[in-house]
């Protein structure tokens, strides 16, 4: 898949899968070091905020904007995703007063390199919205092209909305 940052051209290790296909098997670390892979993310639909580094300012608005919507749609899991270690997403989350977000490391690139999401030549995951469903289905994507925009926050709250 082939993405941009600032204009520059970058390719991701794959395509991302397609609405209506399962979750692929991965591991993520949370904030307490524990491994979180496919199958904990059944049982409840899901948000996934996929961001390339939390640390930067898109990143920080889109993870921002998603914790504020967390308590407009009760019942839905919310997760941010990338590549910082757990005490890098600790450290921003305490600076910026997000607490409803559950923060996820894919320091080790798992989670990317299986979605296809990964950008090695930046070291980083392509932004992108996914909403699983409580089978670990796919129902909802959205692919950002350009890396420094934001996603469709209304589109995506919008489609939880009819869940």
């Amino acid at each position: 898949m082939n993405v941009t940052m600032k204009g520059e051209p970058l390719t991701t290790v794959g395509t991302a899968p397609e609405v209506g296909t399962q979750l692929p098997d991965f591991k993520l670390a949370d904030k307490d070091g524990k491994t979180l892979t496919a199958a904990d993310f059944k049982g409840q639909t899901t948000l996934i905020s996929v961001v390339p580094n939390i640390n930067t300012s898109v990143c920080s608005i889109q993870t921002k904007h998603f914790n504020a919507d967390a308590d407009k749609v009760p019942g839905i899991r919310f997760v941010t995703i990338s590549t910082n270690t757990a005490a890098e997403q600790s450290t921003w989350c305490a600076a910026e007063g997000v607490k409803k977000m559950e923060m996820l490391s894919d320091a080790k690139e798992e989670f990317g390199r299986a979605l296809g999401l990964f950008i090695p030549a930046a070291g980083i995951n392509s932004r992108s919205i996914f909403i699983v469903d409580a089978s670990g289905k796919i129902r909802y994507r959205e692919l950002i092209s350009e890396q420094t925009t934001e996603p469709n926050y209304s589109a995506a709250l919008d489609f939880l909305a009819t869940l």
